[in-house]
């Protein structure tokens, strides 16, 4: 196949293996990019891995989601992380500075470099024509410690690209089509690459949104061209030194293709509970909202809040809706004021908040039970808002505004004829209001301090056994498909304060599908064990490997499922537990909660065959099931975890 951009991303940095799809690569990784809710287990392997250095050429760590300071919890993670980051020689980011995804991009992003992020919206640089994908932490530990990444050689999906958007429609609206196309699993082992002449007519932060939900399709990244309208951004960054171009081949070939025409493209909406459950806005219109919020990675640009700003100027928002408004950075809050936007939105009676996540995550504006939220968020997963009963859309800012005027949910198109709008023609600034004050660049490694400071809330990781060699353990809990790592390890203010603190976290496990789990585990943890089981999908979402570190702590040996969610797929291996596919899918129905499950001579099968045989005790059936593992990774499950693994080795 001739050069795609993603094919040129990965073999300039080939390290180990061969780009056949389905096969083990090894990645060499120039850039790590870190948050508060993950990186603290980053900066806790790290010292568990006894690193002296970090050893990419840029590693920086935010403070972006845990943000809300209602006890000293949150503010002594912050403490930690800055003290690990002038330990181990890592730029760091103050908490009010911005949202990793877009500060990274404005600051630090580099055409043609690669990335791993403990952050699965990650992939959001490949709008610069980055190779940038999100991982779960232990990856990006071993990343800054100079280690390639190991991931599958994905399939390339070339997305051609023609026309242009019509008004009231943004690329917002052009990743909601591709999720009604394909699902949340319709990108799963594959890398999408957006190419053709309708590229040109997306600016780079319009392909930061189209890039950053690429997550939500399962992908494990997306990549557009690094081309004239990127030089345009880093010149607007006083970054244009860092440019590099990098294009796709005049005959570059895809392993899958697609085409979308922007110009038919029209306003849509994600109902509840999950981001592919997308139809027109026209046919959900009418449906009464009592909150909508913009910001978030998912629509974080400059032109997303002018938008906003410009369609509610001068009017009112609607008496029985809270119009919040969260700036994604610190540059883009001081460019919205410079332009008047700040004050548009104040006036229409917007809630302005700090620039953070906030609701993204469940921290702060979670909506009453029975009233719908509107978002331009990336992910409405059940209760990720922090209420259990949620009910929220994921929508364009075009569609959030027209809402918010209206108290219902509204196309743009006719909130113009109803309100007398005419379509925006923004004016944004050619340089942005670059303001590095809150980015801690990392010292000289004569400088650099040894001391890691961390409060009570802050323990160690759990020391994990090695995987027995034969199991023999209930089911403790059987879940439906699409499982997302926000149910297994939820989010929220009540239990990401304790993020590093897994004992306490662990509390939390699956109390969401089941909330006598953590009991019931606890009770067996240290005899037998058990076995979760699961359907198509398990995992997605979420990057978070608490999702896999919790519910080993609580004596998880097994998942079996349909099928896995990429990144926590990786995790489960990195953390000593063994994920398990059925043969025949139907197998799933047979199994039920409570059935003891058996599973013999691992240390001598696993490496062996990737054919596993599984007895149903109770029931005396027997099923066939098979693993993924790579030889590497079947060395780390055995071993008890990738660190138990990399100790071993090092002693």
């Amino acid at each position: 196949m001739s050069g795609s951009v993603a094919r040129k991303l990965i073999a300039s940095h080939l390290v180990e293996g061969d780009m056949t799809p389905g096969r083990e690569v090894g990645i060499g990784i120039d850039q790590t990019l870190t948050q508060d809710a993950t990186g603290t287990l980053v900066m806790q392997e790290l010292e568990a891995l006894g690193l002296d250095r970090a050893r990419t050429s840029v590693s920086v760590q935010y403070v972006d989601h845990n943000l809300l300071q209602a006890d000293e919890r949150n503010a002594e993670d912050h403490v930690y992380l800055e003290s690990a980051c002038r330990r181990y020689g890592i730029w760091f980011s103050k908490a009010g500075n911005g949202v990793s995804h877009p500060t990274h991009m404005q600051r630090f992003g580099v055409p043609g470099a690669t990335m791993v992020g403990s952050d699965s919206h990650t992939c959001a640089a490949g709008s610069l024509g980055m190779l940038a994908i999100g991982v779960g932490g232990l990856e990006v530990a071993l990343a800054i410690a100079g280690r390639p990444l190991y991931i599958r050689m994905p399939q390339i999906w070339g997305v051609r690209l023609t026309g242009r958007l019509p008004e009231w429609c943004s690329a917002k609206d052009v990743i909601l089509e591709m999720l009604r196309r394909h699902s949340v699993k319709g990108g799963l082992n594959r890398i999408i690459e957006y190419h053709g002449p309708g590229v040109d007519t997306l600016s780079a932060m319009d392909r930061h949104v189209i890039a950053n939900m690429g997550a939500e399709l399962g992908a494990t990244t997306t990549v557009f061209p690094a081309d004239e309208t990127v030089r345009s951004f880093l010149r607007g960054e006083q970054r244009e030194h860092d440019f590099v171009p990098v294009v796709a081949d005049e005959d570059a070939s895809y392993d899958v293709t697609e085409e979308i025409d922007l110009s038919t493209i029209e306003p849509l909406i994600a109902k509840p509970s999950a981001p592919d459950n997308v139809v027109p806005v026209r046919e959900v219109a009418g449906t009464e909202v009592s909150q909508v919020v913009v910001g978030s990675s998912a629509n974080p640009g400059l032109r997303d809040f002018m938008m906003a700003a410009a369609v509610v100027e001068g009017r009112q928002i609607h008496e029985e809706v809270s119009f919040d408004v969260n700036p994604t950075s610190r540059q883009i809050l001081a460019d919205m004021t410079k332009l008047g936007g700040t004050v548009s939105l104040i006036n229409s009676g917007a809630r302005l908040h700090q620039t953070g996540c906030l609701g993204c995550i469940g921290m702060g504006q979670a909506p009453a039970v029975g009233q719908n939220s509107l978002r331009t968020f990336p992910r409405n997963f059940p209760g990720r808002s922090g209420t259990p009963e949620d009910s929220v859309w994921l929508c364009s800012p075009e569609t959030a505004a027209a809402s918010a005027l209206a108290g219902m949910i509204t196309d743009p198109r006719d909130a113009a004829q109803r309100f007398g709008l005419t379509y925006p023609k923004l004016q944004l600034p050619e340089r942005s209001s670059v303001n590095t004050a809150m980015l801690t660049p990392p010292p000289e490694p004569s400088e650099s301090s040894g001391e890691l400071v961390k409060g009570p809330n802050i323990s160690s990781l759990p020391d994990f056994p090695p995987l027995p060699d034969s199991v023999e353990a209930p089911v403790l809990l059987k879940v439906g498909d699409d499982v997302s790592t926000d149910e297994i390890s939820p989010a929220g203010a009540a239990a990401l304060p304790y993020r590093s603190n897994v004992p306490r976290l662990a509390e939390f496990t699956f109390v969401r599908i089941d909330d006598s789990y953590p009991r019931r585990a606890r009770e067996i943890a240290d005899s037998t064990g058990h076995f979760v089981v699961g359907g198509e999908n398990y995992g997605q979402g979420s990057s978070r490997e608490h999702a896999a570190i919790t519910p080993r702590y609580l004596g998880l040996r097994a998942v079996v499922a349909k099928s896995f969610a990429r990144i926590h797929w990786q995790n489960l291996a990195n953390f000593g537990i063994l994920a398990l596919e059925f043969q025949d899918p139907s197998d799933y129905d047979d199994i039920g909660s409570g059935d003891v499950l058996a599973i013999a001579d691992l240390t001598g099968t696993l490496p062996a065959s990737a054919e596993i045989t599984m007895r149903n005790v109770t029931k005396r059936q027997t099923y066939r099931l098979h693993h993924k593992l790579s030889a590497r990774q079947v060395d780390a499950v055995l071993a008890g975890g990738q660190i138990p693994l990399l100790a071993r080795s090092l002693a």
